[in-house]
């Protein structure tokens, strides 16, 4: 229930200030701290923070059908996907330098790459369980907000100075912005064909989350055989399972209208309460303790898909 009530007051906040939920959700949520360190309401911001997590990450699947995606050709599709991988790489590599665990790089890239502040909960819930886990998740949907809200307001003006057609323009907006809401956004700004584009592309993009939480899985279960004090995860967490056969339905099932639309709004709120139940289990001094570096790597990973996908575009893309 405190996770709810926090949930609705950020909701409501978003749709009169024009920011975004999550941000809210997580912000107010720290300033209830301590309704997550002890007390009655700690099982029940524990389970907000992981089952409800799950199953709003699971409805994202109805987002998304086979024939949006292959409707942007196969040259595209491949550049974006391989933009997703690459911009993950580079995160696990980077991270070197902020001295945090690879982990961390993994999450930050996959927030930037696949779809922002959605990405890092749903990413969060495979990765280990460590003592930071929490703070470097707030952290990430925090930076991936920001930084989404920016590129929302620039990259409109990016793509008219580089001089990319409405098409073009698309794709590098969908392929490039973080969060589904800021894509829409600044896509529409440009023209209607731009905004439809971009909307596509960021599904496409979406749609990655499964078979990265699959490799990640993988990736998790061979450490775990090396590292008995690593917890094995399960080889197909059910919630990607779901994930799954929810985009198989929405592809080959005529879904009503108001059936997508409430499973949309579903996921929204299941997310909102889950970030907002995060915030209550994370306190403002931890993320004040990472410091810079962790800023510098979100920055470069956003910068480096921008780089990569504006050179596909301009050179490959056709």
């Amino acid at each position: 229930m405190a996770a709810a009530i926090v949930a609705i007051a950020a909701m409501f906040l978003s749709e009169h200030y024009g920011a975004s939920a999550m941000l809210f959700a997580l912000l107010l949520g720290m300033a209830l701290n301590f309704l997550g360190q002890e007390g009655k309401t700690v099982p029940g911001i524990q389970f907000a923070a992981s089952v409800i997590l799950r199953t709003g990450v699971a409805l994202l699947g109805l987002r998304i059908t086979f024939g949006d995606i292959a409707a942007l050709g196969v040259n595209t599709t491949v550049w974006v996907m391989g933009s997703v991988v690459a911009t993950i790489l580079f995160g696990a590599l980077a991270v070197r330098l902020t001295h945090a665990q690879r982990h961390f790089g993994v999450l930050t890239g996959g927030a930037v790459a696949i779809c922002g502040a959605s990405a890092a909960l749903a990413i969060a819930a495979v990765l280990p369980k460590h003592p930071h886990h929490e703070r470097d998740t707030s952290f990430t949907v925090i930076g991936v907000t920001a930084l989404s809200t920016i590129a929302m307001v620039i990259y409109p003006l990016v793509v008219s100075f580089v001089g990319l057609d409405a098409r073009d323009a698309g794709i590098f907006i969908g392929a490039t912005i973080h969060d589904v809401a800021q894509v829409v956004g600044a896509g529409y700004s440009v023209s209607k064909e731009a905004g439809d584009v971009a909307t596509i592309v960021k599904l496409l993009r979406v749609a990655m989350l499964l078979p990265v939480i699959l490799v990640l899985t993988i990736v998790l279960r061979r450490a775990s055989k090396q590292d008995a004090t690593i917890k094995r995860p399960p080889l197909l967490p059910w919630f990607v399972a779901l994930f799954a056969v929810l985009v198989a339905v929405n592809s080959f099932m005529a879904i009503p209208k108001s059936a997508l639309s409430f499973a949309s709004d579903g996921s929204r709120a299941a997310l909102v309460m889950a970030i907002a139940a995060i915030g209550m289990r994370t306190q403002l001094r931890d993320l004040a303790a990472l410091g810079w570096r962790p800023v510098l790597l979100m920055v470069a990973e956003t910068l480096f898909l921008a780089f990569l996908m504006m050179v596909a575009i301009k050179y490959f893309i056709h």
